[in-house]
Parts: C-alpha cells; sequence; structure tokens
C-alpha cells in the first residue's frame, strides 16, 4: 500500500476548512449534522483525503447516535485503529490507513455479524454512488 504524504499547506489547499479540522486535527463534526449521516443509497465511502475506499453502503446502520455508522470497512487494510485517551475517555480511534486521516471511532455496540459500530465523521468522507 502506498502511503500519501502532503504537507499541511497541500492539505488546507485540499480540504475545506472544516474537513481539515476533523481529518487533520482529529476533530468531530457535531452530532445529527454529517452530510450523510441520513444516506442510505447505494455506493462507496471513500477517504475524503486520498479518496480511497472505506466503507460500502450495505454495512451502513442508524445507530441513532448522529453519525454515519458502519460495521465493518469495505477492505481492514484501508484503516487503521489507535487507541484513544483524549477528553479523559479511553477509545479507539479509526484512520485511513493510506493518508492517516482521522475518520472517526469504533465501538463494541454494533449489530451483527461483527458487534463493531465504526463511528465515522462525515467530514471525513466523500460518497460515490453506485451506478444504476
Amino acid at each position: 500500500m502506498k502511503k500519501v504524504t502532503r504537507s499541511e499547506e497541500e492539505w488546507r489547499a485540499l480540504l475545506s476548512p472544516e474537513e481539515y479540522y476533523v481529518v487533520r486535527q482529529k476533530g468531530t463534526e457535531r452530532p445529527f449534522t454529517g452530510r450523510y449521516n441520513d444516506t442510505f443509497a447505494p455506493g462507496i465511502y471513500r477517504c475524503v483525503g486520498c479518496g480511497t475506499p472505506l466503507f460500502a453502503s450495505d454495512t451502513k446502520f442508524d445507530a441513532g447516535c448522529g453519525w454515519p455508522s458502519y460495521f465493518q470497512p469495505l477492505n481492514p487494510d484501508n484503516v487503521r485503529e489507535e487507541p484513544d485517551t483524549s477528553h479523559g475517555m479511553v477509545r479507539t480511534e479509526v484512520l485511513c490507513n493510506v493518508c492517516d486521516a482521522h475518520l472517526g471511532h469504533v465501538f463494541p455496540d454494533g449489530p451483527p455479524p461483527t458487534g463493531l459500530r465504526y463511528c465515522i465523521n462525515s467530514l471525513s468522507l466523500k460518497f460515490e454512488p453506485q451506478d444504476q
């Protein structure tokens, strides 16, 4: 897998200020405000930073948490998980394994078959609808 690296200046030119805050500064969008929270059309969710395919619509579910949620990544090699102890919590951060973009967090309270809930910021994603 070839890593994508850019300078901070290049990231700022590529991303909106809101996207930059989330994917480069590990920010979080407010719940129920994301552009894909209520999107359930067939397609692929790609990394906003590098275009890597991350999640498929057939793994998306309504978790009621206010962020797009998926029970598994499209390809486990495309995401990376790291411990996150910020804000006085112990969580598992999810990052794009190609460009190191912060995507969100994964929790062990999702539906079958994995029991996982990948809680992902819409600002870290770009939706590619399936051709009809």
